[in-house]
């Protein structure tokens, strides 16, 4: 007999959530974004060995809550199958333009472009404070 309760084997785990305001806050406060014609990804590198995700998708996006979270799913399901591609960062979603199952493909593809330029980004200034590190020393 199956158990009900026990947690999926690539679920999303709990760490990799933000949920509290002041982390939400210290991100945007970190001024660091990338946008698409439907997302706008913040992000700030983080000290944790993970990478942690918050969503942002408000009533004037979409009106319906099943709309909203339709895209809710959708933006964690991605996460979810890249979480161990994209660097250790803190990474806030927030939707700018209201889509569905026909603009997946489309969303697919901006996700995928917008976590490749905050990789790069975030691993060349890896790179500088390094080089910066060296020549210090």
């Amino acid at each position: 007999m199956e158990n009900k309760f026990r947690p999926k084997i690539n679920s999303l785990r709990k760490k990799a959530k933000i949920i509290k305001t002041d982390d939400f806050s210290s991100v945007f406060n970190f001024r660091k974004r990338f946008s698409s014609q439907y997302l706008a990804m913040h992000y700030q590198p983080n000290t944790l060995q993970y990478v942690r995700l918050g969503l942002v998708i408000g009533k004037k996006v979409a009106k319906l809550s099943v709309s909203r979270n339709y895209m809710r799913r959708v933006l964690r399901e991605f996460f979810r199958l890249n979480q161990y591609d994209i660097c250790h960062v803190d990474l806030i979603i927030r939707v700018q333009k209201e889509f569905g199952k026909v603009n997946f493909i489309q969303i697919k593809q901006e996700f995928n472009s917008l976590i490749y330029r905050i990789n790069q980004r975030v691993n060349s200034n890896i790179t500088i404070n390094l080089s910066n590190n060296d020549i210090n020393k």
